[in-house]
């Protein structure tokens, strides 16, 4: 287990076949973990403090926004009350084509479990993207350290 008080969260992300989160998570190069993709899959069980990122899927096409925006497998990751306690923001991913659902399984997730929404990034993210959420990620995760500490 890595020590709170480091510079940077460990990431959980899902990606799906598409590997489109997972190229994120390559371009920011923090201490990450993926969620399995498959339900037959060894389930992850996190025991630290960690910051998730997820894509959103449907953009509210006709189903309402959120139905289906969260992908199964994190619903899954988070209904384990092991994962749930240490999550402590979000990340979302999204196609701005959706418009107000642009990145929308953030919000529900915030929402759900009383974490930020950080960010949101499109598809796999721009230059920028990583970027801004590198800078503010870890300037965000020291601030939580302190914080966990006292």
């Amino acid at each position: 287990m890595r020590t709170v008080a480091t510079a940077a969260p460990l990431l959980v992300y899902f990606s799906s076949t598409s590997g489109n989160t997972a190229r994120f998570i390559e371009k920011l190069g923090l201490p990450a973990q993926r969620i399995p993709l498959l339900r037959a899959d060894e389930p992850l069980v996190i025991d630290e403090p960690f910051v998730l990122v997820t894509p959103t899927y449907g953009g509210g096409q006709g189903r309402g926004e959120e139905k289906g925006a969260v992908p199964k497998q994190v619903i899954r990751f988070l209904n384990d009350e092991r994962n749930r306690r240490h999550l402590r923001g979000v990340i979302s991913a999204g196609n701005t084509n959706f418009g107000d659902s642009f990145g929308v399984a953030g919000d529900i997730i915030s929402r759900k479990c009383h974490v930020p929404h950080l960010y949101r990034f499109e598809v796999f993210g721009t230059q920028d993207d990583v970027d801004r959420v590198s800078d503010g990620l870890e300037r965000w995760w020291v601030l939580q350290s302190k914080s966990m500490t006292q």
